[in-house]
């Protein structure tokens, strides 16, 4: 038994064994079907007996199923950034977070066809509590972060947590991607949670926080969707804390919106890997003492690099005029886009309810505004 067995993805020589479990669950058949359309299901069933790995997983399966998402659920994706990575490095990507299931998956097969080291991604256990989607996780090298737990097992469940990343990075060279904050940024703003990046820094062990920090080679990841698939999905949240209302998820919500998410329409996706934190953590050292601060100062760097590097779509400058009633960005966009982007609107929210088209907009525009706040500074 490891300390890291309630959290940790499949090893390789469990990967036959768990991929044969799920092999003819109904949703294997819907996904595979999805990914391979006209082929029998008899081919694949045959293929995954020659399955032993992780990466004969996601090279054989999975990346063909994420390339199929892009063909029918998108007009594209689109990278910067990547270049400046080492292929043969392993890498902390801390990343922005909209969809639960396609900001890694994308992120991956970037990765994949670049010939880059891929990651290890951080997942909430509350996201896969069925058994086929607990094992479709772990078998796409998904490790399970523990929610609703006490604080005291909390503590000890970032522990174990922070050590698991800490071994992945230093000891397997394996790259992990871990979102930005708990849960997605349902209204646009992306902003680090300094408990991330707590967690992250309970495994320094006698370590100084700054020298630590540096051997985690942070990058920055910023993604950007034109059109969010699960936009209508996050309001009803949104308007719940806005009427200071407890919102309670509905039964099926988490596995509706990885559906939305998947088959959604996107239009263009637009990935960004930014510059590794390094010389800057020398200067939040010297100026810095208290190690709180310097958790918040390496927060706003992570910030700064997403909200700077967020490729800003024609929806982001269309949902800022509506919300401002204004044109100051109308060169950014055609009276095409705009006209979709408003018919969008009215067909996803209640028109006649002005919060509602308030929360709405700002989900889209908040991108715009905070790189604008950013640019101020």
């Amino acid at each position: 038994m490891s300390k890291f067995d309630e959290i940790r993805y499949f090893h390789d020589h469990e990967v036959n064994e768990k991929l044969q479990s799920v092999a003819r669950d109904p949703m294997m058949k819907a996904l595979m079907t999805f990914t391979f359309p006209g082929v029998d299901e008899q081919v694949w069933l045959e293929q995954f007996k020659e399955v032993h790995s992780i990466s004969d997983f996601q090279h054989q399966f999975v990346a063909y199923a994420v390339r199929q998402i892009l063909a029918k659920s998108s007009e594209g994706l689109t990278t910067s950034g990547f270049d400046k990575l080492d292929k043969n490095t392993s890498y902390l990507y801390i990343s922005n977070h909209r969809d639960i299931v396609l900001d890694t998956s994308l992120l991956n097969l970037v990765l994949l066809e670049g010939g880059y080291v891929m990651t290890a991604s951080a997942i909430g256990d509350n996201l896969v509590k069925r058994n086929f989607l607990n094992v479709l996780a772990k078998l796409n090298r998904n490790f399970l972060v523990q929610r609703g737990l006490s604080i005291r097992d909390q503590l000890k469940s970032s522990q174990t947590l922070s050590e698991y990343i800490d071994m992945l990075l230093h000891e397997e060279n394996r790259s992990v991607w871990i979102a930005q904050r708990e849960g997605r940024a349902k209204d646009g703003n992306d902003d680090t949670q300094q408990g991330v990046l707590k967690m992250l820094a309970m495994a320094a062990g006698d370590q100084s926080l700054i020298d630590y920090f540096k051997t985690l080679k942070i990058v920055p990841i910023s993604i950007s969707y034109e059109y969010d698939p699960t936009d209508s999905l996050k309001m009803p949240q949104l308007l719940a804390q806005h009427r200071e209302e407890e919102y309670i998820k509905g039964k099926n919500e988490d596995f509706t919106t990885i559906l939305s998410g998947i088959l959604g329409q996107k239009k263009r996706i637009h990935i960004h890997a930014g510059d590794v934190i390094d010389t800057e953590l020398d200067d939040i050292a010297a100026n810095i003492e208290n190690k709180n601060k310097q958790l918040q100062a390496i927060a706003q760097l992570i910030d700064q690099s997403i909200i700077e590097n967020y490729k800003l779509w024609p929806t982001k400058y269309i949902a800022y005029d509506l919300m401002n009633n204004t044109d100051t960005y109308a060169s950014q966009y055609t009276e095409q886009e705009k006209q979709l982007f408003i018919r969008r609107q009215e067909m996803r929210i209640d028109p006649s309810d002005p919060v509602s088209k308030e929360y709405f907009l700002a989900m889209y525009a908040n991108p715009l505004v905070n790189k604008l706040k950013a640019e101020e500074k």
